[in-house]
C-alpha cells in the first residue's frame, strides 16, 4: 500500500504544536505530530502553568480570550488538573497601586481591586508594604508538567498519530523529511519554538530570533500559607502589554532603576504559582542570546529567593531548580510565515505561549 498522506503534520509537541494538533483533529483532519524527544520536555512543561488572559493586550488579548474555552474543554477530556483561580497583581508601592487602578478602569468587570485584608484572604502575602491588589478572575492555572503530557496522551487516544524520538531534517511542500523516513502531509505546521533556526535559519535570522533563558525554582510553601491565584508583582510591567503601556509603568521602572537595579539587570519578573501538591513555582529571570552557557548562576537564584522571602515573610526551601527557555523576537509577538506553499511556521515569541497559544493556533489553522 502507498504511504499514508495526512491532512496536517505538526513538527513539535510543545503547547503550540499540541494546540494545532488538537484543534485540527476537532475539525476532522488527520494529524501526525513529530517530536525529536520521547515526550514533551521543553518550554511548555517548565513554566508557571499560568493561562494569563487579562494582562494581555491587543492581538495577545484576543488569542488568550479565545483560548480559554479550549483549555477548559481539553482539561475535561484529557483529565488534567485545571483551576479558574485567577491572577492577583500585588501592589507594594504607590505607583503600582495607581497603575492597578488605571488597569481596572480599562478592563472593567475583568479586574477587581482588593484591599490588603481581602488580598490576604486569597493569598498569604506578608510584605508589610502591601497596599492592595488587582484580581483577574478570568485567568486559569494548570500544572504544566502533568497537563502537556496528558493532552498529548489524550490526542493519541483520539486518533492523532505521534512519532516521538524522530528528528525532522527538512520540510517542503507536502513532505516532512525525518530521521525515520519521509512523512507525507497536505499541510505542515512547524512549531519548534526557539529551535526554528535548526530548520529555517534564514527565517530565524530575518526575524532576529533569540533564545530567552529563565531561572526558575520550586520551593516548599511557608507553613500555614495558602495561594490560590497566580501571583504577580510590580515587576510585571516589564512583561505584560496590558500593564506596560500605561504612564505609571514608567514610574515603576524609574524607581526600580534607582532602588533595585539588579532586578532590571536580570529582567526579573517576581511571579509565583502553586502546584496541586502545595509547592510553589517561583521566578523568573530573563537573558537573551542565540546560544547560552550551560551554567546556572547561583546569584540569580539568590536574588529570586530574596525577593520572595520579602513577599511571603519567610525564607523558602528549594526542592528543584531548572532553566526555562523560549523564543524571543523583538519585531513581532506572533510569528507566522509560509516559507513553502502549505508549510506554516508558527511561533509565539514573547513567552505567553501557555496563555495565547490555543487562540493563536486557531488563527493559524483558519489561514490554511
Amino acid at each position: 500500500m502507498p504511504p499514508r498522506t495526512f491532512d496536517l503534520a505538526v513538527v513539535g509537541a510543545g503547547v503550540i504544536g499540541l494546540a494545532h494538533a488538537a484543534l485540527a483533529q476537532e475539525r476532522g483532519l488527520s494529524v501526525v505530530v513529530i517530536e525529536r524527544t520521547d515526550r514533551p520536555v521543553g518550554a511548555s512543561i517548565r513554566n508557571f502553568g499560568h493561562v494569563g488572559i487579562t494582562t494581555q493586550e491587543g492581538e495577545g488579548l484576543a488569542y488568550a480570550t479565545a483560548g480559554r474555552s479550549h483549555w477548559l474543554r481539553f482539561a475535561e477530556r484529557a483529565g488534567f488538573w485545571i483551576r479558574p483561580a485567577g491572577t492577583m497583581i500585588v501592589a507594594r508601592a504607590e505607583d503600582e497601586w495607581a497603575l492597578l487602578h488605571r488597569f481596572a478602569e480599562l478592563r472593567g468587570d475583568a479586574v477587581e481591586l482588593l484591599t490588603p485584608e481581602r488580598t490576604r484572604e486569597r493569598a498569604s502575602i506578608q510584605d508589610p508594604r502591601l497596599l492592595g491588589s488587582a484580581y483577574c478572575g478570568n485567568d486559569l492555572r494548570i500544572n504544566s508538567p502533568e497537563a502537556i503530557p496528558a493532552l498529548a496522551a489524550h490526542l493519541a487516544e483520539a486518533g492523532v498519530e505521534f512519532r516521538f524520538r524522530t528528528n525532522v531534517t527538512g520540510v517542503e511542500s507536502g513532505l516532512v523529511r525525518t530521521s525515520r523516513g519521509d512523512v507525507s502531509a497536505r499541510r505542515v505546521v512547524v512549531a519548534t519554538g526557539h529551535d526554528l533556526d535548526l530548520l529555517f535559519p534564514q527565517l530565524a535570522d530575518e526575524g532576529e530570533f533569540q533564545r530567552c533563558l529563565l531561572h526558575m525554582l520550586e520551593t516548599d510553601a511557608p507553613a500555614g500559607s495558602h495561594f490560590d491565584p497566580v501571583i504577580l508583582t510590580g515587576t510585571a510591567v516589564m512583561r505584560y502589554g496590558g500593564l506596560s503601556q500605561h504612564p505609571e509603568a514608567a514610574s515603576i521602572r524609574e524607581r526600580m532603576q534607582r532602588d533595585t537595579p539588579e532586578l532590571l539587570d536580570a529582567f526579573v519578573n517576581v511571579k509565583m504559582s502553586q502546584r496541586p501538591n502545595g509547592r510553589l513555582v517561583i521566578g523568573d529571570t530573563h537573558a537573551y542570546a542565540h546560544t547560552h552557557a550551560p551554567f546556572k548562576d547561583e546569584s540569580l537564584d539568590e536574588l529570586l529567593l530574596r525577593e520572595f522571602a520579602q513577599l511571603l515573610g519567610a525564607p523558602l526551601t528549594v526542592r528543584r531548580r531548572w532553566h526555562g527557555e523560549y523564543a524571543s523576537a523583538a519585531a513581532e509577538d506572533f510569528y507566522v510565515r509560509e516559507p513553502h506553499p502549505g508549510v506554516f511556521v508558527a511561533c509565539v515569541t514573547n513567552g505567553t505561549g501557555m496563555s495565547t497559544g490555543m487562540g493563536f493556533a486557531e488563527s493559524v489553522l483558519d489561514r490554511m
